[in-house]
């Protein structure tokens, strides 16, 4: 059988070996100036094209000296190994992206053995979730070194694309409140507008995370950990309270599942013929209500919990601000005695960008 690739010399300044496709008369350096070298790449390439299924083989002998599970592993075992590494809702939110119908594909299927079709197999008979996951699992695999190198590049994977959401408005919260009945459904409702938390979070408020003497709630965010402050006013007061003055403030809400939460409220919404929120766009509107009054972003971030202003841009893109002219924006500070910064001594930082006078 005639052999494909040949080598060749190259005798000037660069003295390097060169392969040929004799198919093509496509030649390539092969960037060594070792003959022994170049033989072997060469015919490493030949012996490819001749013994095709015993490459992947001789391969997973060579894997198995460093990885001995290296042609057992399956995408099923990655999975497990993966939701081991997470905790509290995310294992939750794993556990369930690992039920996923389209992964049935490669579930059993050996991860050395996989080609980048079945992915796209599995990616085509899913949804935007199992793009998520399945992207977050490839690249669990590679960082495992499971994968010797990604079966499919970062740039190929199918663009995700999220519904898109919505804030819920003033108008569609109030028909909602008027219509709740349930005195603790209600008040969470009211709390989700007034705070805009996490579903989760808001229904795991207790009452030692109130601190009335500033007026101000604090807690821990159960997705991230992070640290949200607050401080309310007399309508958060109000709805404070109609509630438990010792532990949980929502004692069902807290022990229902999140789905259950989601659902009593997605079955409010369908009776009173509200389309397109869920209890998330309460914090969809808690964001875009702060940028529109102007209210700073450090501020909102701390209170929503947020550490990225990326994360929190993204909640507050949708906000139709209306900016007032240069003329009326200077009129408004000399009313209220504002001074921009720098310009004047003596005085307390008010905002962002300007100073208040004290004498």
């Amino acid at each position: 059988m005639k052999k494909r690739f040949r080598l060749i010399y190259r005798a000037d300044r660069c003295r390097t070996f060169y392969c040929v496709d004799s198919e093509t008369g496509k030649r390539w350096s092969l960037m060594t100036k070792d003959r022994d070298a170049a033989e072997q790449i060469v015919l490493a390439k030949n012996q490819s094209l001749r013994q095709p299924t015993l490459n992947l083989q001789i391969a997973k002998a060579y894997l198995a000296g460093t990885d001995p599970e290296v042609s057992a592993r399956t995408w099923q075992n990655a999975l497990d190994a993966l939701i081991e590494t997470k905790h509290g809702s995310t294992k939750e939110r794993w556990v369930r992206a690992a039920k996923d119908k389209a992964l049935d594909g490669i579930r059993r299927k050996t991860i050395i053995e996989t080609q980048a079709e079945n992915l796209l197999q599995a990616l085509k008979a899913g949804t935007v979730s199992t793009n998520v996951h399945l992207r977050k699992l490839h690249n669990f695999c590679l960082s495992m070194n499971w994968l010797p190198w990604p079966l499919i590049p970062k740039r190929l994977w199918p663009e995700i694309r999220f519904r898109p959401k919505r804030a819920i408005t003033h108008q569609e919260h109030l028909l909602i409140i008027d219509r709740e009945k349930n005195p603790e459904r209600r008040g969470f409702y009211e709390l989700c507008w007034h705070l805009g938390g996490a579903q989760g979070d808001i229904a795991s408020l207790k009452a030692e995370d109130i601190d009335w003497q500033n007026y101000v709630i604090g807690y821990a965010r159960r997705k991230t950990g992070s640290l949200a402050f607050i401080h309310f006013g007399s309508e958060i007061e109000t709805v404070l309270r109609k509630r438990p003055a010792n532990g949980p403030l929502f004692p069902y809400l807290e022990r229902v599942r999140a789905g259950d939460r989601a659902t009593e409220f997605r079955q409010r919404c369908e009776g009173l013929g509200i389309k397109g929120v869920t209890l998330h766009s309460y914090r969809y509107a808690w964001a875009e209500r702060a940028r529109k009054a102007g209210y700073p972003e450090r501020f909102a971030q701390e209170a929503l919990g947020h550490n990225s202003k990326a994360v929190h841009r993204a909640y507050a893109k949708r906000a139709q601000v209306t900016l007032p002219s240069l003329e009326q924006y200077e009129r408004n500070l000399a009313q209220q005695n504002i001074i921009p910064l720098g310009l004047q001594t003596g005085c307390t930082l008010v905002g962002n960008d300007y100073h208040r006078c004290t004498g």
